[in-house]
């Protein structure tokens, strides 16, 4: 009589640091990411506006917050998050269609994405910032 196989004694740890993600699935991480940055810095974006178009001093103000690293900075990955949101969601419209949607064109496709995205704020950072 044989015996069944015994479960293993422990769980398996998962490194995630070792697994390698598909460029697909990067696309998608960034693609929510991206909207959460979006969400997060549209209430920030008002309120700067609000406050620059208050008076002279307000946007003396918001010309001075402007000028600093950490708002530039924020600025740069905001710039990211758009560019790479919109890329990222025309993406998926096209492949609802079934346009791009084969395995080879999906992984470029998600490579035009995620690369086009970083080199748009890489240009808005070194035009604007």
């Amino acid at each position: 009589m044989a015996h069944p196989p015994r479960p293993p004694a422990r769980p398996v740890f998962f490194n995630l640091m070792q697994i390698q993600m598909p460029v697909g699935a990067l696309a998608s991480i960034g693609h929510r990411l991206s909207g959460v940055l979006l969400a997060a810095g549209l209430p920030v974006a008002v309120y700067l506006l609000d406050i620059s178009l208050r008076d002279e001093q307000g946007f003396a103000e918001v010309t001075r917050w402007g000028n600093s690293w950490a708002f530039k900075g924020a600025a740069f990955l905001l710039a990211w998050a758009l560019a790479h949101h919109v890329l990222a969601g025309v993406r998926h419209l096209l492949t609802d269609i079934s346009v791009g949607s084969t395995l080879y064109r999906a992984r470029r496709s998600a490579w035009a994405v995620n690369l086009s995205g970083v080199a748009i704020a890489l240009l808005v950072g070194a035009l604007w910032l």
